[in-house]
């Protein structure tokens, strides 16, 4: 595939040897190959996880629906069979029954619930109606939309289900503290007591619910969401220093810094915020990167393993809930934790995450495809194998003598020596490093998604201008 003309800006900065285009090749293939062989063709359903394939995520389906075109560009699979893949999908979630019951539904009101039973479809457990992972599926059935634009009829209907879907979300229902959207409903509780405010991933919630042609939420919705930003506006851990190290919106967890990034190509475009401020939300995710290398390499908590070639923080599995002895102190760990760094925010027991690096490669590709490759010749199969990357791991934990009395690891295992290692892959990392890696090289999300008038209605609505979208806003 043919890189895009925007990319010859960080020419200067990170120039792809042959050995760096093998990499990614590899990393993108097994990382694809994850998603291909852990969904089930005739539904559809990604996994949240995989191999414990207890349930689906809605968002992990949205990324997978964004891996095919990928698969079938690169001749990993055959474009044949990414739209088979990718129909046989949208049927599933288009005819999955909706409704306010409790149970036997996969959603309501065009929104679906946030993890769904691997084998019916329908409600898992008591997960709730989630705005947010529904944006995050959608980003992948619009992105299906703009790539199957052929003339045969299997494309023809991907383009019309992945049009009912979206138009009959209604995001205004979602609204129960207009003009701010929930951040989900429950049945028989209602809305979840917490609304989308700045700063965080929910930034495409809202511009997929006011580019609505049917159910769109009013333009003031943006203003409000970005009312909270002072709050969230830093300096970087090492802010002396001049270049990408600067103030920016800080989000502890990195992937708040990626997601809505994967589908919507922000570098150049700016809202009254960020105008004011005087940098787009691409340069931010870019300094928020390198705060988090920063962090690393201060390691104030004295890890073992952090360096400027191995960092990233966010949400991702962990050893367990236990204490462990670090340096003669007793430390706590977690297991799954919204692991992070931001000035004021830190969220950090030891644990390691090769998507907070992956998902970045854009933003920063001098920076983190080192870490990427560091981790690799360090670790070898222990974290990266035929699939991709291992959700995360820790390598302070090398030995399980370390940890108190009674404890056990709630996943993985400790490879005495060298550290714990998650034994599962999950959906929501792996996307991001399969995609944004893919923008970073050809800038083909973006391009895709640029080709949606209702994102792009979103964004002119949001006021953003500048750069790619200057003139399309009418």
């Amino acid at each position: 595939m043919l890189l895009g003309s925007w990319q010859t800006a960080f020419a200067d900065m990170y120039k792809l040897s042959a050995e760096d285009e093998a990499f990614l090749d590899q990393v993108q293939e097994r990382t694809f190959r994850w998603f291909w062989e852990a969904t089930p063709a005739k539904t559809g359903l990604t996994p949240d996880r995989w191999p414990s394939n207890i349930s689906s995520s809605v968002a992990a389906i949205g990324f997978a629906l964004s891996a095919y075109p990928i698969g079938a560009e690169r001749g990993w699979v055959g474009r044949e069979a990414a739209r088979h893949r990718t129909l046989e999908t949208l049927r599933f979630l288009t005819e999955a029954p909706q409704g306010p019951s409790a149970t036997g539904v996969a959603g309501y009101k065009g929104f679906f619930y946030h993890f769904l039973d691997m084998e019916s479809g329908t409600r898992f457990r008591d997960s709730e109606l989630s705005s947010v992972d529904t944006a995050l599926l959608l980003g992948g059935v619009l992105l299906a939309q703009a790539y199957f634009d052929g003339d045969e009829a299997e494309e023809a209907e991907i383009r019309d289900l992945a049009q009912t879907l979206y138009e009959r979300v209604d995001w205004t229902w979602m609204q129960k503290r207009s003009p701010l959207i929930s951040m989900g409903w429950e049945p028989g509780k209602g809305f979840i007591k917490a609304d989308w405010r700045g700063y965080n991933e929910g930034m495409l919630v809202y511009l997929l619910a006011m580019g609505s042609p049917t159910y769109p939420v009013d333009p003031s919705a943006w203003k409000v969401w970005t009312d909270t930003y002072d709050k969230s506006w830093n300096r970087s851990l090492d802010a002396k220093d001049a270049g990408p190290h600067q103030a920016h919106l800080s989000f502890a967890p990195m992937f708040g810094h990626q997601y809505s990034h994967v589908w919507v190509d922000f570098r150049g475009i700016k809202d009254a915020e960020m105008r004011a401020r005087g940098l787009d939300y691409f340069e931010n995710s870019r300094r928020a990167t390198y705060s988090q290398r920063a962090y690393a390499i201060a390691n104030p908590s004295g890890w073992d393993g952090y360096g400027a070639d191995i960092w990233g923080l966010t949400a991702s599995d962990g050893p367990g809930i236990f204490k462990a002895r670090v340096n003669g102190d007793m430390r706590q760990f977690h297991a799954y934790w919204a692991r992070g760094y931001a000035p004021g925010d830190v969220r950090d027991d030891g644990t390691l995450v090769p998507t907070a690096a992956g998902g970045s490669v854009p933003f920063a590709p001098e920076i983190t495809i080192p870490a990427l490759k560091a981790m690799v010749d360090r670790y070898g199969d222990h974290l990266f194998t035929d699939y991709g990357f291992r959700d995360a791991f820790n390598p302070t934990l090398k030995d399980e003598a370390l940890l108190e009395e009674g404890a056990t690891l709630s996943r993985g295992d400790i490879v005495p020596g060298v550290g714990w290692f998650d034994d599962d892959y999950l959906g929501i990392d792996q996307g991001p490093i399969l995609l944004m890696i893919e923008n970073y090289r050809s800038g083909m999300i973006w391009d895709l998604m640029k080709k949606n008038s209702h994102l792009i209605r979103g964004l002119c609505l949001a006021g953003f201008d500048g750069g790619w979208i200057k003139g399309k806003c009418s």
